[in-house]
């Protein structure tokens, strides 16, 4: 049997050992010093199995194996992981054998043979199932695995020509689709729907979940597009950046615009894009259209009427139905909602198609929740308990008092549990199967500790536990590095967040980060 074994190591001359190691086992190699290389050669090629660098560059190893795990042609492959360092060795996440330093390259074939001995066989026959031929020529997967920047780079690379195909889910069994022709390597047309041009282009950079497949076939569009595909790209990733950046400031899709003001009163001269803009507020009237009927990419648009708003030129109107569908700008990437989805055992069979997380809060004072409730109701997908909302939650309080939206079918629910002794025969209920516990905390540092030491210690001991601490600021609060370490020495760097009460837009961002962390 000719067993093809992909060799991926950014180290040259230890990935030249290890073909050399794997060639007297009678394997042949094929050897690629970075992961987009290894990307392309596996799936073009499907090799029986892959040794691959954890830090590889570019696209590193970890992220190489989900990828060609989530996709149908490459889910067969063996996988051997080397790592570089000796922690990276002792990971459990990654499904594969690792090999720890020093590397042994005759130790590294006989692991790969070992690997192929247990399971080579049954993937080679579902690899040839599969079928070669023009087949191997195309490519598929998931834009949360491999967004689809990565891919256009990838091409870009490797000059190759055809059209990717990308579709996304709306919801109720409806779906979006679009097109982006490539030739040697560059984009020359895009599509969505009636959108065209650059502009498609830049909404389609926008999915970030969803799936792809390429074609070696051109599809029927004219070239339209003349921009550097570098360039486009460049200036793409600025745009989405932008985008995260003002995302709970920009007007929803579903909300109505109107005029305030005479076109008398409008300035003699105004920017082109603004004056298309007031020039499809005459035909349209809700914000969704005006932005599909603009040339101009969706974020320019959006940019624009929000400034437009800002100075009293035009009226927004939210509609009922505006807070759901202003989610598509949303707190989660498809990334980790795919692993919130996984954590929750979403889409194994026989288990429930609607679920959610939950997250416990535990508030050291009522200022702390007061503030911390009114900072998280800006965010993007979450709706909190109006009733509550209003009265402010009491810190007797054992009550959900908010939900964070993550996609139609997942979801975090917000859970209150109080820190007083007297619920202590609740805490290991509340906080069992928790996505993370957050400490609401406020200045002083060391008062706030006291409050919520109990429960902490107490939720710290169960399996899995996660703890979070947010300390709360108000303006021209500060903190200093020894109040922190002597009150805070359980906290490593990456729990603790400095939330500042008064700078929504800088509590927004370390919000959303905060967010990012906690999922699985």
């Amino acid at each position: 049997m000719n067993v093809r074994v992909l060799i991926a190591d950014g180290d040259q001359q230890r990935g030249q050992a290890i073909a050399d190691a794997c060639g007297r086992l009678g394997l042949v190699c094929r050897l690629t010093s970075h992961g987009a290389a290894a990307l392309e050669t596996s799936l073009g090629e499907v090799p029986n199995a892959l040794i691959c660098q954890l830090q590889l560059p570019l696209i590193d190893g970890a992220k190489l194996g989900a990828i060609l795990k989530a996709n149908p042609r490459t889910q067969h492959m063996s996988i051997i992981y080397l790592a570089d360092h000796l922690v990276d060795a002792e990971r459990k996440d990654l499904g594969w054998p690792i090999v720890a330093p020093p590397i042994d390259p005759d130790a590294v074939a006989a692991a790969i043979e070992n690997e192929l001995v247990g399971r080579g066989h049954r993937r080679q026959s579902a690899t040839n199932a599969l079928g070669t031929g023009d087949q191997s020529s195309s490519v598929e997967g998931d834009l949360s695995e491999l967004p689809l920047a990565d891919l256009l780079q990838l091409f870009h690379v490797s000059r190759k020509t055809g059209t990717i195909e990308v579709s996304q889910s709306l919801g109720r069994n409806r779906r979006q689709l679009g097109r982006i022709v490539l030739r040697g390597g560059d984009v020359v047309a895009a599509a969505v729907g009636p959108i065209e041009k650059e502009k498609a282009f830049f909404r389609l950079l926008s999915w970030d979940r969803g799936s792809f497949s390429f074609k070696p076939e051109v599809a029927d569009l004219e070239t339209s597009i003349h921009t550097p595909t570098r360039a486009l790209l460049r200036e793409g990733e600025r745009q989405l950046a932008e985008w995260a950046r003002m995302a709970v400031d920009l007007p929803p899709m579903s909300a109505s615009v109107t005029l305030k003001i005479p076109r008398s009163s409008l300035p003699s001269v105004i920017h082109p894009l603004t004056q298309e803009v007031l020039v499809v507020l005459d035909l349209y009237s809700r914000v969704e259209d005006v932005v599909d009927h603009c040339s101009f990419p969706d974020y320019q648009v959006l940019r624009t009427l929000h400034t437009l708003v800002q100075r009293g030129m035009v009226d927004l109107q939210h509609q009922p139905e505006a807070a759901i569908l202003a989610r598509d700008v949303r707190l989660f990437s498809g990334a980790r909602t795919a692993r919130l989805r996984e954590w929750l055992e979403i889409d194994r069979p026989g288990m429930p198609s609607h679920r959610d997380a939950k997250l416990v809060i535990v508030a050291s004072n009522a200022d702390a929740i007061r503030d911390f409730s009114g900072l998280l109701g800006r965010l993007p997908g979450v709706e909190l308990d109006s009733e509550l909302f209003e009265k402010g939650v009491d810190l007797d309080d054992l009550v959900t008092f908010g939900r964070v939206t993550v996609d139609p079918d997942v979801g975090i629910e917000l859970v209150h549990v109080p820190a007083s002794e007297r619920f202590r025969s609740v805490w290991p209920m509340a906080g069992h199967a928790a996505l993370a516990t957050l400490l609401l905390l406020s200045s002083p540092v060391s008062e706030s500790i006291q409050q919520v030491r109990q429960i902490s210690q107490s939720l710290a001991q169960q399996a899995s536990s996660r703890i979070y601490h947010l300390l709360l600021l108000e303006k021209g609060e500060r903190v200093s590095p020894d109040d922190l370490r002597q009150n805070l020495s359980i906290v490593d760097e990456g729990s603790l967040f400095l939330i500042p009460v008064e700078n929504a837009e800088k509590a927004g961002v370390l919000l959303r980060e905060m967010f990012g962390r906690i999922l699985p």
